[in-house]
């Protein structure tokens, strides 16, 4: 029997849930027909026996998502910013990896209640909250994040055949096309097989450095002091936080995670609803702690080895220009002369799986902003064609150092796109017309605030003294530098506009369901919240 519906002026139980055919109605208050029906769906009061806590068994059914989430924390972009950061910072940036993930457990955690709570994922709410306008800007932008996301994968897997096959990094740029159709291929033995099977690949780099860290044995205490007393000392460490941060909390990943939740099923009470927010709570924990350490393994590695007093000169020198096609010599210690072919199979594993996460994330965020469904082979290469170009070039001209940087330039992409996927999930995540009696905590939305302010704020700065910096030092004449302000100053003023808007936005879509009559007291919360209390009537 379908559960019944509240609507405006009467109840009626004529209907299924929506959320029972795994999908829910959106209805925006500004335009509402008569006797529309909210997406609002009584389903019991959560007592029954099939709701109880569940066993490890049920835990085991909803482990998944987060694992494959912690893939992009492992990917290359996120080895070249430890590298870097090793080798120029040695442990004064550990703290910034710790923050990141700790603050990227809890904006995931937000990412899987949103999705688990609505039945919608993230860009689906965008397309029917915001207007058009908008929605498509958040949309090309949700684009270029992925495509950012992919030049890394692009450029260590370049990196890896160059190491393996000795081909130019060019060379290995245009066969990485021929890479995706591969694995896209292989998904035709179970996606979930060949996951496994990479993350066990690129957990082989994790094991690697665990073992050479035992063998350089970097100072504890040092270590301590980086993960958790702060230093940034200069522009060029503010450079590596952000790249590291952009590297560790990716915008496309809030919309795959929101996404993948989907898949579960879920009991649709209360207490279901709650026990599967905090299962995909400690999955995600789980993962991002091992990622956590594998990340500090190859800083401290990194860190010890290029500040060793008895370091060599051949090694010193490697260091001040370290990449990921010459950081193999670090391993050398424990693996020898093989270091550089399996350091270069798990770059080549780290590449490829991240590549099935940035596919899945570009489905997921085209089909939400536009409605639109592509065939997942057209999108992987439509995606991995448009990467390929950039890293092409610069591989090109520049070489490998060249294509390097162009990773962490990537990041910092990556960083400054942040808060237009960030703040639409804090603001449903904290809205009682997105998440009705599930609404995250006072406590919760505050902590992700700050943390989310920190994070605009450092991007805000930086760019504004990069730019300013730039103007200013560059070879250019006078009229040109005036020129260029009058393109750049405009274009900060709209970022700073566009997070302003997003941030001060209220929400007018109502897409929560109620899993108990005693919820019905929400309904007055959502007129307080949305200001439109006469819009609603009981």
């Amino acid at each position: 029997m379908g559960s019944p519906e509240l609507q405006l002026g009467e109840m009626s139980a004529e209907k299924e849930s929506p959320l029972s055919r795994g999908t829910i109605s959106e209805t925006t208050w500004t335009d509402m027909p008569k006797n529309s029906t909210l997406p609002v769906t009584y389903t019991g009061n959560g007592n029954n026996d099939s709701n109880k806590v569940p066993g490890w068994r049920k835990f085991l059914s909803f482990v998944g998502p987060g694992f494959l989430i912690s893939l992009a924390y492992l990917d290359p972009a996120n080895l070249e910013t430890d590298l870097l950061a090793g080798a120029n910072h040695r442990y004064e940036l550990l703290w910034v990896i710790l923050i990141g993930l700790v603050f990227s457990l809890i904006i995931q955690s937000l990412a899987a209640n949103l999705g688990v709570t609505t039945g919608k994922h993230l860009s689906e709410l965008c397309r029917v909250e915001y207007p058009a306008l908008v929605n498509y800007c958040l949309w090309i932008l949700a684009e270029f994040a992925v495509i950012a996301s992919d030049i890394p994968e692009v450029i260590g897997t370049a990196f890896a055949l160059n190491i393996l096959f000795h081909i130019p990094v060019w060379a290995g740029v245009l066969f990485t096309g021929l890479s995706t159709l591969l694995i896209l291929g292989l998904q035709r033995y179970g996606v979930r097989k060949l996951e496994m099977v990479i993350a066990s690949m690129v957990f082989i780099i994790g094991g690697c450095y665990f073992a050479e860290m035992s063998h350089v044995k970097p100072p504890a205490s040092e270590v301590m002091k980086g993960l958790f007393i702060p230093k940034l000392k200069g522009p060029e460490a503010t450079a590596d936080t952000i790249a590291l941060l952009g590297g560790l909390i990716m915008p496309h990943n809030l919309f795959l995670h929101s996404a993948l939740v989907l898949s579960r099923k879920v009991p649709q009470s209360a207490q279901g609803i709650n026990n599967a927010c905090r299962f995909f709570l400690i999955e995600s924990g789980l993962a991002l702690f091992i990622a956590l350490v594998i990340n500090v393994a190859v800083v401290s590695v990194t860190g010890t080895v290029c500040f060793a007093e008895d370091i060599s000169l051949n090694n010193s020198n490697r260091c001040k220009g370290l990449n990921l096609n010459s950081a193999s010599f670090l391993l050398k210690n424990v693996l020898g002369r093989s270091s550089s072919t399996v350091y270069a199979v798990a770059l080549l594993a780290s590449g490829q799986s991240s590549a099935v996460t940035g596919t899945y994330a570009g489905q997921y965020i085209m089909q939400g902003f536009l409605d639109l469904k592509m065939k997942t082979w057209v999108r992987n290469l439509m995606t991995r064609t448009i990467a390929i170009a950039p890293s092409l070039i610069v591989s090109i001209i520049g070489g490998s150092s060249g294509a390097g940087r162009l990773i962490i330039i990537s990041s910092m992409i990556l960083s400054f796109e942040l808060p237009f996927a960030l703040i639409p999930l804090l603001k449903f995540s904290g809205s009682s017309t997105k998440m009705g009696p599930h609404k995250n905590s006072i406590y919760i939305i505050v902590i992700s605030w700050i943390l989310g302010s920190c994070i605009i704020g450092i991007n805000l700065y930086y760019l504004c003294t990069m730019v300013v910096f730039w103007l200013t030092h560059n070879g250019l004449s006078k009229l040109a530098k005036v020129l260029l302000g009058m393109v750049v100053f405009p274009l900060m003023a709209v970022y700073i506009f566009a997070v302003a808007y997003l941030t001060s936005r209220k929400d007018r879509t109502v897409t929560f369901v109620y899993t108990c009559e005693k919820d019905v007291k929400i309904k007055d919360e959502i007129k307080m919240e949305s200001g439109l209390g006469e819009k609603m009537t009981a």
